[in-house]
């Protein structure tokens, strides 16, 4: 079974390479262009070597962004970097102009595709965690500004991350209770986390000081720090309307049990305060929201089973929400 699920897995990474070299057919780069495949989570991201020049080419998933979708993303991308100075990918337009490229796959759905400028840099080290996490603050503020302020395109389009997308009928990224190792005592406790959850994020509100447009995966992983150039800002993909405490629940996806983390969130929003106000009654439900996106990664993992983090945390990441939401629901956090 192992043998064949592996079988399968690269039989769906070939076919979605085909789709990137398809698609550099509309784009002005030569047919000898190597094409590498540097990871795939949600989408498939290659790097396009062009005799030196050095693009990036994102394969998008089926069945998650419509075009329109995706341009809204992208214009986003484009007028924080004209607006507001953040450092964002360029978008590299097809032949035709095109941003987004639709590309045949017989036999299946046709693939949307999307290319950007190579950024340097590196992810921000590991051992700069409390210090890391001001300067995250502060550029997240700055994103935050200017979502406020940015009149959005009117065929504008993204989804929410609110209650209905964790919890409703039809969940983004499944139910929780379809977790990896979610028994009958995980599910009583994240059941009350859940009920929670609910009654403090509706009391909460979604007035527009708290309620907006963000990144919602703002994590250091999606930092590029290139010394004199500063810092860059990538992935886009899950942007979409939400709370804007959530990017802080975001930006500790996965460590949340951490030792660190309630220092990693005061130096968080002393750069946020930086740039904007926060309210204290806000900054009170900071472990309301980091425990929202955790219960939202508890169903992320179970409906991505061939993603390499969902194997590597598993059960384990369950077990650590449930004493998470333990010590949540007690008070303690």
């Amino acid at each position: 079974m192992q043998v064949h699920d592996l079988s399968a897995g690269q039989a769906v990474l070939a076919r979605v390479e085909e789709v990137a070299r398809r698609a550099l057919r509309r784009y002005d780069v030569s047919p000898h262009a190597e094409v590498t495949l540097i990871n795939v989570s949600e989408n498939a991201t290659f790097t396009v070597d062009d005799g030196g020049a050095r693009t990036i080419l994102r394969v998008h998933r089926l069945g998650y962004h419509s075009p329109e979708a995706i341009a809204s993303e992208l214009h986003w991308l484009e007028a924080l970097r004209a607006d507001a100075g953040i450092r964002t990918p360029a978008v590299v337009p097809a032949r035709d102009g095109a941003w987004v490229v639709r590309v045949e796959d017989p036999g299946a759905e046709p693939r949307h595709c999307v290319m950007f400028e190579f950024l340097p840099g590196a992810e921000p080290a590991e051992d700069g965690l409390v210090e890391d996490f001001e300067r995250l603050g502060e550029m997240t503020a700055r994103m935050h500004r200017h979502a406020r302020e940015w009149t959005r395109p009117a065929a504008f389009t993204r989804f929410h991350w609110d209650l209905d997308a964790a919890f409703g009928p039809s969940p983004r990224w499944g139910r929780w209770q379809d977790g990896v190792g979610v028994d009958r005592e995980a599910s009583e406790v994240l059941g009350r986390l859940e009920a929670e959850l609910r009654r403090r994020l509706e009391r909460f509100g979604k007035g527009p000081g708290r309620y907006g447009l963000i990144h919602a995966d703002l994590r250091l992983a999606n930092l590029l720090v290139d010394g004199p150039s500063g810092t860059s800002v990538i992935d886009f993909d899950d942007c979409g309307l939400g709370w804007y405490l959530y990017d802080l629940g975001a930006a500790v996806s996965f460590i949340e049990h951490h030792p660190l983390v309630p220092e990693m969130a005061r130096s968080w929003t002393r750069g946020y305060r930086t740039v904007l106000d926060l309210p204290p009654e806000d900054e009170a439900e900071i472990w309301t929201f980091i425990m929202f996106r955790r219960l939202l990664l508890v169903a992320w993992i179970g409906s991505h089973p061939a993603a390499e983090v969902a194997g590597e945390l598993g059960a384990g990441y369950t077990r650590g929400s449930c004493e998470l939401a333990e010590r949540y629901l007690g008070g303690s956090l």
